[in-house]
């Protein structure tokens, strides 16, 4: 029988039966299972030993009347036959809420780790580049990793379901409902361990961390999103691609103000939830609209990981999007944030949405960005190459292998304009339109500062030229507001200063419009002057190697 399952893998998926062939022995087995049984016997141990004893005069297990208001403790009752009265689908709801949490961090934390970890060890070993080489398409191949990877973790998870289910049978929950939480996990899943392939093909560089940092990441992910409620707020969109965002919903309304998921009841947290809106769209008011939300922004995210994965795997050379590609990505986040920002406390919206385009730009400039041979070669050959009729602003925008710094422009400027529309419909008067419009003028023309000056970092003739560009900015993002408030240049007393900074909101209501307009302009002309010097050294990279090739 396992011969027969094998042999049917092989035929599937090749590269899913080298996976599992290599990690399904008796003794891995039974690894894999010992310690799913060990967690299991440990929530449910750990939850028995949270039932009352006969001394017990007030629990939150017994079923007498009379709650205390702080702990909602019952009375203990003894039934006629001497036996303590217990709440045990109160019981079944703690077990069934803690099975949840603990199987989503083991799940998503290991298997990522997994995919990472298998990654890198086959770049060390040098067999991913002989992987790269087959004839199966990419979308096979790293199927194939996805799911045999951490196919001893699935095998874990798999042990624990039947427990799973008897905990959501005692709780009289439906099947379907059940169902449809297993359906969000596996599109969060497949979120998370395609982002994990996606890092595990770019971070080879690291040497073997990035597998203990994209572990971490999703850990402190998955506690944030956990520990945190929807506020009807743009950073609503990370519970969007957290199943925790689900157990609310399963438990039973009578249970609900009994049961604390971590440090909130999940009755504050449902009761958030079904407040929950994208534009006008009632996403949190039922377990479907949530659950076909989720699985919906799952499989946008999904897609383009895996729209990116395919063009790194084969080609890692190659920048990690195009810029015809970019500009759709950027429409996409856009829009998707904006969405989860309804009128109401606009300014803390605003300023959220600016930090989520700060870390969306940070990212899409190292994958819009070519390594600069690339751009030295095109600065040769533009002359001969297939795109010499296209003109050059049209290579610039639209060109695979032209710098990046005029792609990286015009998507900042789409971003800005999916905002200002929101800005100009804001309740509150001119002013504050006005100040929200200044909000985003700034930020468009500080982040056009950093990708001007990455662009020129990546010039050099270093290999590490891309970690020292991504030096830079990040000091610059953090280390100058550090340095201003270490020199007491606080915002309220040093406006101007703040103005070159990512963060200019609060220096935005001590200054004039005529401030503004002077910071926007020095910051356009420093992006003139270092686009001309980039542009400089280009050209003379360029003249410098036809030099050399034809002195040789």
């Amino acid at each position: 029988m396992r011969l027969d399952l094998m042999n049917i893998i092989g035929e599937i998926n090749p590269q899913l039966f080298r996976e599992v062939k290599g990690r399904f022995k008796t003794r891995n087995i039974m690894v894999a299972g010992g310690m799913s049984l060990f967690t299991q016997v440990l929530v449910l141990f750990g939850f028995l030993n949270e039932l009352p004893t006969r001394h017990s005069e007030y629990h939150r297990y017994c079923t007498g009347g009379n709650p205390k208001y702080y702990y909602e403790e019952f009375r203990c009752l003894i039934d006629p036959l001497g036996h303590l009265e217990i709440n045990w689908q109160l019981w079944w709801s703690d077990v069934f809420v803690w099975l949840t949490v603990v199987g989503i961090f083991a799940l998503l934390v290991g298997g990522t780790y997994l995919i990472i970890s298998d990654l890198d060890r086959e770049e060390r070993k040098g067999t991913l580049n002989f992987i790269r080489l087959s004839p199966q398409s990419t979308q096979k191949i790293l199927l194939g990793k996805l799911l045999g990877a951490p196919s001893l973790l699935y095998l874990g998870c798999f042990l624990a379901f039947p427990l799973h289910l008897w905990a959501a049978l005692n709780l009289h929950m439906s099947l379907g409902l059940l169902a449809l939480y297993y359906g969000v996990l596996l599109a969060c899943s497949a979120f998370f361990f395609s982002g994990a392939i996606l890092l595990g093909l770019v971070s080879h560089w690291m040497g073997g961390f990035q597998a203990w940092l994209g572990g971490a990441l999703v850990t402190a992910f998955l506690f944030f999103t956990a520990l945190m409620r929807v506020e009807d707020a743009p950073i609503d969109a990370l519970k969007l691609v957290s199943p925790s965002s689900l157990i609310p919903y399963m438990i039973g309304e009578k249970w609900l103000g009994n049961i604390q998921l971590f440090n909130y009841d999940l009755i504050d947290l449902l009761k958030h939830s079904m407040e929950w809106h994208w534009f006008v769209l009632p996403i949190g008011q039922t377990a479907i609209g949530l659950s076909l939300a989720m699985v919906v922004t799952c499989g946008v995210w999904t897609a383009w990981n895996w729209l990116v994965i395919d063009r790194c795997f084969r080609n890692p050379n190659q920048t990690l999007i195009s810029k015809k590609q970019s500009f759709w990505l950027t429409g996409c986040f856009s829009v998707f944030t904006l969405g989860l920002a309804p009128h109401g406390y606009e300014f803390d919206n605003l300023y959220v949405l600016l930090v989520f385009n700060l870390i969306f730009f940070a990212g899409l400039m190292a994958a819009l960005s070519p390594q600069r041979q690339v751009c030295v070669d095109w600065a040769r050959y533009r002359h001969m190459s297939a795109t010499r009729h296209q003109g050059l602003l049209q290579d610039l925008m639209s060109g695979e292998k032209s710098p990046a710094l005029l792609a990286i422009a015009l998507n900042l400027l789409e971003a800005q304009l999916i905002i200002l529309p929101w800005i100009l419909m804001w309740p509150g008067g001119t002013d504050d339109i006005l100040h929200g419009i200044f909000n985003l003028v700034l930020s468009f023309s500080v982040l056009l500062v950093y990708a001007s000056v990455a662009q020129l970092i990546m010039m050099m003739k270093s290999k590490k030229s891309g970690i020292w560009a991504t030096a830079a900015i990040g000091g610059a993002i953090s280390l100058l507001p550090l340095a201003f408030l270490v020199l007491s240049a606080y915002p309220e007393e040093a406006p101007l200063l703040w103005m070159f900074t990512i963060f200019p909101w609060e220096a935005l209501n001590h200054t004039s419009a005529l401030t503004v307009m002077v910071s926007v302009l020095t910051q356009w002309s420093v992006v003139g002057l270092v686009s001309t010097q980039y542009g400089r050294q280009l050209r003379q990279a360029g003249i410098s190697a036809s030099k050399a090739l034809g002195h040789a």
